[in-house]
């Protein structure tokens, strides 16, 4: 038998009407981000041609050997579905085993029950399952669908069953890449936070030396003022003060508190410059202690942009931190520059430029930066690279509409430039 013959003897034998529910079905899905919306319209499409009042749709949770109640359709007063059905009951084990649809009709059916009143035992309840279709892909069953009717269940035909069927791999081809996409994100999510946790030690030391001074102010007006509480001058002008250097530290530990805990994605009116500043400060105590030098050239009227600032945070100290560990031991500069740039399409972006002139990077290296868990810091004596900061750079750059490039020099220094788009304040 040829291959086209063994192709054409497995396909379904649809009919032009069946086909074209086939395609609404699918187009229906399209690219949902959230798992309630996916889940809707699988059950609402598999309702519609089994011509089911009500149903369940179940997915896989791998990791606890059990399947969880997504989305349930229909309203029958004697029907609440248990929150979660073990690998091992008799309808999940005759799905797995068959990879098929099973309906009342079906021997191998085991009637589950669903009711308000369920046990250990019985899970189900009083009201029957008439018709379970397995949702399956890459040989295993990540969800299924358990449906009945309101009235008798109406029989399938064997056209119904080859649409329900290739329903359910579109269905599960849905579902699959929705998993595979929320894995991917929350790896994502994973990495940003690491590697935010890991700048926070430098961090710390930025804060205890801003600090310093409004705490000094603060100690010098607690110690003078028993002996010139009579003086109204100098209370009114220091306590001035005082409140000024209270509020700047409770913003710096806003500041530290915002940075250190994940939040996702808030795009806010930002102004660039002040968040390059206060990246510098944050990391200036270290610089010193080293003997690096770090020169700001900032551009004034700068344009504002939406941004996420604890991203855009995590970016610059990020390059900051990596053009130290470049110097080394030596003495050196860092050199950062902001400034506007006029698209040829009127838009006005933000630039940033940071430069180092510590070791460089060389030709070889230079096309892997940006991949995960590329890294050339194994034996830095200062901070030891884990191969992910500069990818989540340049993951927070794209998912800004911005765009980052670097070029580098042997013994000379590296520079990365980074784009940003900006609007109108």
């Amino acid at each position: 038998m040829t291959i086209a013959k063994s192709l054409q003897s497995t396909m379904p034998k649809l009919d032009l009407r069946s086909l074209k529910k086939l395609t609404h079905f699918i187009q229906d899905l399209g690219h949902p981000t959230k798992l309630p919306v996916i889940a809707e319209r699988i059950l609402v499409g598999f309702l519609e041609i089994s011509q089911r009042s009500h149903g369940t749709l179940y997915l896989l949770d791998h990791d606890h050997e059990r399947y969880c109640h997504v989305l349930s359709h229909g309203a029958l007063d004697t029907i609440a579905a248990p929150p979660t059905i073990a690998c091992s009951h008799p309808l999940v084990q005759n799905l797995v085993r068959g990879h098929q649809i099973l309906n009342a009709s079906n021997p191998a059916f085991v009637r589950p029950m669903v009711s308000r009143e369920t046990t250990a035992d019985s899970p189900f309840g009083t009201v029957p399952v008439n018709l379970a279709i397995p949702l399956l892909s890459r040989g295993r069953m990540i969800a299924f669908i358990a449906s009945q009717s309101q009235t008798e269940a109406p029989v399938l035909t064997p056209l119904t069953r080859e649409l329900l069927m290739a329903m359910s791999q579109s269905a599960a081809n849905a579902l699959d890449s929705f998993l595979i996409y929320e894995d991917l994100r929350q790896s994502q999510t994973l990495m940003r936070r690491t590697d935010r946790l890991r700048s926070l030690e430098i961090i710390a030391g930025g804060f205890a030396h801003e600090i310093r001074n409004p705490l000094t102010s603060i100690k010098t007006f607690i110690q003078l003022a028993p002996e010139r509480k009579d003086d109204s001058q100098f209370i009114g002008e220091f306590s001035r003060i005082v409140l000024d250097d209270v509020n700047r530290i409770e913003r710096l530990i806003q500041e530290i508190l915002d940075y250190a805990r994940y939040m996702e994605s808030k795009l806010t009116d930002e102004d660039l410059n002040e968040i390059v500043s206060s990246c510098v400060y944050f990391v200036q105590i270290q610089a010193d202690r080293r003997g690096i030098k770090i020169e700001k050239e900032l551009a004034s009227e700068l344009p504002r942009g939406m941004l996420d600032r604890q991203q855009i945070q995590q970016v610059i100290l990020n390059l900051l931190l990596n053009a130290m560990d470049a110097i080394g031991e030596n003495s050196g500069t860092i050199r950062v520059r902001t400034h506007r740039l006029q698209q040829p399409d009127g838009q006005e972006w933000a630039y940033i430029e940071i430069e180092d002139t510590g070791l460089g990077i060389s030709a070889e290296h230079l096309n892997h930066i940006f991949d995960p868990f590329f890294t050339t810091k194994h034996s830095s004596a200062f901070n030891e690279g884990t191969g992910l900061g500069l990818t989540i750079v340049h993951q927070i750059i794209q998912e800004h509409r911005g765009n980052i490039r670097v070029q580098s020099t042997e013994g000379v220094g590296t520079i990365f430039h980074i784009q940003l788009p900006c609007h109108r304040s």
